[in-house]
């Protein structure tokens, strides 16, 4: 089947897609990605049909890390950002959807969804977080949780209320823009309180791609919701390591990784400065990732090596910790080579993988990025690398997680409501 996947944001946010794209098309299945311009070098070179759209990731991530852990600002800045652009990118993704047989849509790509309703073709969610799908076992993935552990303290109760905010923050935030567009070019109606009740009385499969392990499938679920295991990304085909990165390694003791990958509006002379300190003060070696510019380009000592886009998978099995803002993405792969993690989160979803992280014993409570100081992240630096039970953890559940496959099973599912059930609605 003709297969287009309608996503956007970060390249924490797209990288996963591809990846599960990459499944998808070794199973038979023509796959395109629609995605800002900015990735079509890195999409093609997998080898995937790819559609641009407008916008600029840089300015979206930049704009929203103003908002913080704030979900209201949050909103704001999303809207103001992608709210102009709304008209534009439904007409871009419904040229990239026009001969599609199946959509497949992220909630940064959410218009996928209705493009598909008027369309007549199936469609199946793909999400890296708690968002969507209701449940009293965990909360919502963007809903602020600060030091709180919500399942032992406020309850199911609680955990359910926060995805009819986080569904209405979602919504509200754009839908007079994605309103007057729908309506427009696709002669769809729209409600004013969005899709969702729609969603869980039709049934519509989405596919979470996080490990089991790490969140298990809350039993409140039904059968169409699919929690099917991290979807990483292979390295890119002749890729090699840079000899002073191997060179840095083999002098010593397994360094600590720090980044805050695409978090690009930061200080990062501060942050570098404050990781600096706590290096020296615990006798630690340590990495440095630039990513979009999250960390300074201060001299260096002969301990701390910086880096740039290095992949995860082979870097992090060669690293005693890692530190980073706590994305998707890089929690999974941090968690994946089984090494202690401290998250230092930005915004949207982080807080709660940090959470997540503290939860498992796999790490210390996640520090805001803004009250961040070396004092305390030489206290948890640590921790990390010499509290035996948490390192302990930590190898076990890279062990688990490397014993899943979640995109073979995405593409099972994805299979299975394809093949009958996305059928049966047109």
């Amino acid at each position: 089947m003709r297969v287009t996947i309608t996503t956007g944001g970060s390249r924490g946010e797209v990288q996963p897609y591809v990846a599960l794209g990459l499944g998808l098309e070794a199973a038979g299945h023509e796959v395109r990605i629609s995605a800002p311009a900015a990735y079509q070098q890195f999409v093609r070179e997998r080898g995937l049909g790819f559609h641009p759209i407008s916008g600029d990731p840089h300015q979206l991530v930049s704009e929203l890390l103003e908002a913080g852990h704030n979900p209201v600002r949050f909103a704001r800045r999303f809207r103001r950002v992608l709210g102009s652009l709304m008209e534009q990118n439904l007409q871009e993704y419904l040229a990239a959807c026009r001969d599609a047989e199946v959509i497949v849509y992220s909630p940064v790509g959410f218009l996928g969804y209705y493009i598909a309703e008027a369309l007549g073709v199936p469609r199946v969610g793909a999400a890296l977080y708690p968002l969507f799908s209701r449940t009293r076992h965990f909360p919502s993935s963007i809903v602020p949780l600060g030091k709180l552990r919500p399942r032992r303290t406020l309850g199911g109760l609680y955990n359910y209320l926060t995805y009819l905010f986080s569904e209405q923050l979602f919504w509200q935030s754009f839908r007079t823009p994605a309103s007057r567009a729908i309506e427009e070019h696709l002669r769809l109606s729209t409600s004013f309180r969005g899709p969702f009740g729609e969603m869980i009385r039709h049934k519509e499969p989405i596919l979470y791609g996080w490990s089991p392990s790490v969140l298990p499938q809350p039993p409140d679920w039904g059968e169409w919701l699919h929690t099917t295991g991290y979807w990483f990304l292979g390295r890119p085909d002749g890729w090699q390591v840079p000899r002073e990165l191997t060179d840095f390694l083999d002098s010593g003791p397994p360094p600590i990784f720090i980044g805050f990958g695409s978090m690009n509006n930061i200080s990062a002379k501060r942050l570098t400065d404050i990781v600096l300190q706590a290096l020296k003060l615990t006798g630690q070696r340590g990495i440095l990732a630039t990513g979009w510019g999250g960390m300074g380009n201060a001299d260096l000592p002969d301990t701390v090596f910086r880096v740039g886009d290095v992949p995860h998978d082979w870097l992090f099995r060669r690293v005693g910790a890692a530190i980073h803002h706590g994305g998707a993405g890089t929690t999974s792969a941090s968690l994946r080579a089984g090494v202690p993690t401290l998250v230092v989160p930005f915004f949207a979803d982080q807080p709660f993988w940090g959470w997540r992280v503290a939860e498992l014993g796999l790490g210390p409570e996640p520090i805001s990025h803004r009250s961040l100081g070396v004092k305390q992240l030489a206290r948890d630096i640590r921790k990390i690398t010499s509290d035996r039970d948490v390192r302990a953890r930590a190898a076990a559940m890279g062990r688990r997680i490397r014993s899943e496959n979640g995109i073979e099973r995405a593409v099972e599912a994805f299979d299975l409501h394809t093949s009958w059930a996305g059928f049966a609605r047109r």
